[in-house]
């Protein structure tokens, strides 16, 4: 029998309009592909909060105390871009829109070029938000902030989009060849290097900046978007989003700012200096466990072959928390999977920066309690969200797959800082204190 099935596999390769049978998965399966990349994924947030607790007390961050509104807004960016570039290619890969070598270069320049447009554009406007969140509060406007601000964001979000963009269809390409399912494995692996490269891209140039180079390191970048949108338009699948995908990447990016306000308020107070180092951990964690189910709801659609403004058959009756989590269906089964691995990753990652002396808080049991009841409820709420939000946008007609995981990582990092911070406070109020560990 095998001989003769992949026979008939190599012919129907040649016609590929018949959809291919989505992919039998058990939990355990399920569970055992988003583990590796899930771990890999949070040894990159945990760095990247090192990176953080580090650079929060170097001269610029100082002085310059917006650059942390800045830090979720562009840590988000991988979510809005790369998750979005992952999820797409993942859908297209699957569908079988790569199957050809001319096909896929299409698919890879456009995408490119779309997310270095994308990521240009939000990084001024991520600059914009932090100087204005930054000026209200203070009453002053230094235009010298204002240009330190510009400069760093757009470099930034535009080299960290990059690097990030050709890894990821690396990894796309990559999983394909080895039979993987790329939506387990291209969003956690585009998260974990996310979070490291973009800190220690915003760290490093900002500390290295000067009056002279800033404006022109604005404009260099700002020049060659025109370049890129041409490049983009040529594509049909991207020509769509370089004219629809705007809202959700930059209301994202406004939702994460104000995350990165919280941030900057609390870090700035010496005794919650020990935020910093959790920061990126909790939101980066959520962030991964939500696109990935995100992203598997949306192929799921996708494969059953309904169209995109057909509501799914299996789900017609409103969707609750119940459903969610304890349906029979495999995005119930998936959704399981994926709260369990919570709790067990955030002791190793939190062991992980015990271990490495980073932080400046000690983990007393109180702490830890605290710390795993905020990352429960807040990836309990993003499951629970990115169920509803991904069938609600199906119906609308609007692809799951551009739209869904912005809002869903945004929404992440605002709880995750939110929630993060309030343990803090309450955790000062009972009178569970330590500022100087690690300084």
């Amino acid at each position: 029998n095998l001989p003769h099935g992949t026979l008939s596999d190599d012919t129907s390769t040649d016609q590929s309009p018949v959809p291919p049978a989505p992919l039998k998965e058990t939990s355990f399966s399920i569970g055992l592909q988003v583990l590796f990349p899930f771990l890999l994924a949070g040894f990159g947030t945990v760095a990247a909060g090192m990176v953080l607790d580090m650079v929060q007390h170097w001269q610029v961050f100082q002085e310059v105390t917006e650059v942390f509104i800045l830090v979720p807004a562009l840590l988000g960016l991988k979510g809005n871009l790369e998750m979005t570039l992952a999820s797409r290619l993942s859908t297209a890969a699957n569908i079988g829109h790569m199957d050809t070598a001319k096909e896929m270069w299409n698919m890879i320049m456009g995408n490119l070029a779309l997310i270095q447009v994308q990521a240009t554009v939000v990084g001024f406007l991520a600059s914009i938000a932090a100087v204005i969140f930054g000026w209200i509060p203070e009453g002053e406007f230094k235009l010298n902030h204002a240009v330190l601000l510009c400069a760093s964001s757009v470099a930034t979000a535009f080299i960290a989009s990059l690097l990030l963009g050709l890894i990821m269809i690396g990894v796309i390409i990559a999983s394909r060849k080895v039979g993987i399912n790329p939506d387990n494995v291209a969003t956690p692996i585009a998260a974990s290097l996310g979070d490291l490269i973009t800190l220690a891209l915003l760290a490093l140039p900002s500390a290295g900046y000067n009056d002279y180079v800033n404006p022109l390191v604005c404009v260099f970048f700002v020049a060659l978007t025109p370049i890129w949108v041409l490049i983009a338009r040529k594509i049909p699948s991207t020509k769509e989003v370089l004219y629809s995908g705007w809202e959700p990447v930059i209301i994202a990016m406004a939702i994460s700012s104000v995350g990165g306000l919280i941030l900057d308020k609390t870090v700035s107070n010496p005794n919650f200096a020990g935020m910093a180092v959790f920061t990126p951990v909790i939101n980066g964690v959520a962030g991964n466990l939500v696109a990935v189910q995100a992203s598997r709801i949306s192929t799921y659609l996708h494969m059953n072959g309904l169209a995109i403004g057909e509501p799914d058959p299996a789900s017609q009756k409103c969707i609750t928390p119940c459903s969610t989590f304890f349906g029979s269906g495999v995005n119930s089964r998936s959704a399981r999977v994926l709260f369990l691995l919570v709790a067990p990753g955030h002791l190793v990652f939190l062991y992980t920066i015990n271990s490495m002396q980073g932080g400046h808080t000690t983990l007393t049991s109180i702490f830890i309690a605290f710390y795993l009841a905020a990352a429960l409820l807040q990836v309990m709420i993003l499951l629970y969200l990115a169920d509803w939000m991904v069938q609600w946008m199906w119906g609308r007609g609007m692809d799951p797959d551009n739209f869904s995981i912005p809002y869903l990582t945004a929404l992440g990092d605002l709880l995750g800082t939110g929630f993060l911070a309030l343990c803090f406070h309450i955790l000062w109020l009972i009178g569970d204190r330590d500022t100087d560990v690690g300084d």
